[in-house]
């Protein structure tokens, strides 16, 4: 009996123990330390006079179907959070590039840089032609998707087809009246960050109050870089993307996509940048993605609109399964 209860003890205490080594993790810089699901490779160029070089993943399909996805990660997010959609869109045959973006996870933070959509879709679209790759559909999920429809914008004849998975920016937070706050105001409150208030927030934000323990691999990812020797590097340039995020919408320009389009929305998601510094009125009325994601349907020419009714802002998080063939489907469309 005594054996038993021992041994059940252990097996209860397992969760706690998981959890205390994902919020013990430190990462360097650039997210040294944390495996990512396939090599890494480096693209390295000269972008604004400094040097720079963009990890991203270059996964070979099994049985090649001759198309390419490329995969954008989000601003609290990085290529690895795509684990799962690779292994599928790999297994129905497609090559799969995930880049992470300069100043994010395992590529260059640079002390000074000037950051906005179009600087990291040339750099995109510099790493694909780097790799022989000529036309893709290309994903973005959260930032991503903000950075995805520049892409789109800037480069139609490369881009095959465009999937926005929760896409921010799909309202103009600035013009609705949300204050600006200065980059040395973000780097003061980036500093702060820590697994906990990472958890806190993607919890009531992102999925609704709810919380599976799987996601604490990726809060500890993000989590690491904060509390490794580099931190100080990771939250400035944090608050410099933080800005570019506030700064640069993308809302006004969807009438202006010209290739097909497909969204992917999580009706549970509330993200809204700069929610906890707009008026209390206005606060209420920011991130209605069921409401956001139809309007930006009816913006964007002949865009099809899938919703997942119980997931949130990161539904290939949530619930791959069902992520995975809405995508798939989404690919194999006309």
């Amino acid at each position: 009996m005594r054996l038993s209860i021992l041994a059940f003890a252990l097996v209860a205490s397992l969760p706690c123990v998981a959890l205390a080594n994902e919020t013990s993790q430190t990462y360097g810089a650039e997210l040294e330390g944390f495996d990512y699901p396939h090599p890494v490779k480096h693209y390295e160029f000269t972008s604004q006079g400094t040097p720079m070089r963009m990890a991203y993943m270059d996964v070979a399909p099994r049985t090649p179907n001759g198309r390419t996805v490329v995969l954008l990660h989000g601003k609290n997010f990085c290529a690895a959070t795509w684990e799962q959609t690779i292994a599928a869109l790999s297994k129905a045959g497609y090559r799969v590039v995930a880049p992470d973006q300069v100043g994010f996870c395992k590529s260059t933070k640079p002390q000074q840089h000037q950051y906005s959509f179009h600087q990291l879709a040339a750099n995109t679209h510099a790493l694909l032609e780097s790799l022989g790759i000529e036309r893709a559909t290309v994903v973005g999920h959260s930032m991503g998707g903000m950075l995805a429809a520049r892409f789109a914008l800037m480069y139609p004849d490369a881009t095959e087809r465009l999937v926005l998975v929760n896409p921010i920016g799909l309202e103009d937070w600035k013009a609705l009246g949300v204050p600006w706050a200065s980059v040395d105001a973000n780097y003061a409150g980036e500093l702060k960050t820590s697994f906990e208030s990472i958890k806190r927030y993607q919890q009531q934000v992102y999925y609704g109050g709810q919380w599976k323990p799987e996601y604490d691999r990726w809060v500890g990812m993000l989590a690491g870089m904060y509390a490794g020797a580099g931190k100080e590097r990771v939250a400035w340039n944090q608050a410099l993307t933080s800005d570019m995020v506030f700064t640069q919408p993308m809302v006004h320009e969807f009438p202006q996509v010209r290739v097909p389009t497909t969204l992917l929305i999580g009706q549970r998601d509330r993200t809204a940048i700069g929610r906890d510094r707009a008026p209390a009125e206005l606060r209420t009325r920011l991130g209605d993605y069921p409401a956001l994601g139809k309007r930006a349907a009816q913006a964007i020419p002949g865009a099809t609109l899938v919703e997942f009714e119980d997931l949130g802002h990161s539904p290939q998080v949530e619930a791959p399964q069902r992520f995975n063939q809405a995508l798939l489907q989404a690919l194999q469309s006309k």
